[in-house]
């Protein structure tokens, strides 16, 4: 139903958003490895449990359990603070390829806006299933 179509959407775009930071980090000389493997251990294995969570609503796993919105709330709330986290070093990598090299300052700054775009959409998608 509805329920289904909401969260088959919302993992869909998550591993778009995800999928676009672990790209743009990986095509950039990484100026500042442990920040940036930081992001890229975030983005990537966010990626690949999203796409367990997208899977699962998809086979309907989700009607099985009583616990699964607090599993799926908890999940997408950590993972939040979590690319919250990678999305201010990805930043700071940024701002410290500025001065390097043009060609990687834009695409950290584009890693950077997908980061962020992806926090906001995991803390929203957290808050939904809690309220829903």
């Amino acid at each position: 139903g509805s329920f289904l179509t909401i969260c088959s959407f919302y993992a869909f775009i998550f591993q778009i958003f995800g999928f676009w930071v672990w790209i743009l980090v990986a095509a950039t000389q990484v100026a500042n490895p442990l920040l940036q493997g930081w992001v890229m251990y975030v983005s990537l294995t966010s990626f690949l449990i999203s796409l367990m969570f997208l899977l699962s609503y998809l086979f309907g796993f989700y009607k099985r359990f009583e616990s699964w919105r607090v599993l799926d709330s908890l999940y997408h709330g950590t993972t939040g603070i979590l690319y919250m986290s990678a999305a201010v070093l990805q930043v700071h990598a940024t701002i410290v390829s500025e001065t390097l090299d043009l060609k990687n300052y834009y695409i950290n700054t584009a890693a950077s806006f997908f980061a962020f775009v992806t926090t906001l959409l995991y803390i929203l998608h957290a808050f939904s299933i809690y309220y829903h």
